[in-house]
């Protein structure tokens, strides 16, 4: 498939996408790998799957950027406690606490968010820490706008004098 068709839109094969490592803050029980389908977003939705290993897994968190939604491919996803199979789908608001996830045999989940990565920094928020909650969004699955200031996020109060200096 062609990946050039149309700077407005983006056609890939999964199975033409390397599985990379992929860093997860907090997570544990393995290495984990992530397809990256799409992360222009600008052609769509950011758009990966994500591989946990068998025996994994990823701190309770939420994502300040927009809602993420995943669909499961492959194996077992235990999320908060529930355990999930093939043709299971998730979904979360921004600022939504969600998980912990984790997995007893692995599994391979198609995530979908509106922004995942911006120079380097990545839209992941933990809301636990060594297995006590940590400071999160007041419960309810809160708005982006209601949560703390994301400092990956530009500062409209300095854009002008930015501008103007630069």
């Amino acid at each position: 498939m062609d990946e050039t068709m149309d700077p407005a839109g983006l056609m890939v094969d999964a199975k033409d996408i390397e599985a990379v490592p992929f860093e997860i803050p907090g997570a544990t029980g393995g290495s984990f790998l992530i397809q990256i389908l799409n992360q222009d977003v600008a052609r769509g939705v950011v758009t990966t799957i994500v591989h946990l290993p068998a025996g994994s897994r990823i701190p309770a968190h939420f994502h300040r950027g927009g809602p993420e939604m995943h669909y499961i491919l492959e194996g077992d996803l235990i999320e908060a406690g529930e355990a999930l199979g093939p043709g299971a789908f998730l979904t979360h608001a921004a600022g939504t606490v969600h998980g912990p996830h984790e997995s007893r045999g692995g599994a391979k989940v198609l995530t979908v968010q509106q922004w995942q990565s911006h120079d380097g920094q990545f839209d992941f928020h933990a809301a636990e820490e060594q297995g006590r909650p940590a400071a999160a969004p007041p419960p309810g699955g809160t708005a982006a706008a209601a949560l703390p200031p994301d400092p990956t996020a530009p500062n409209p109060d300095t854009r002008d004098a930015e501008q103007a200096t630069g």
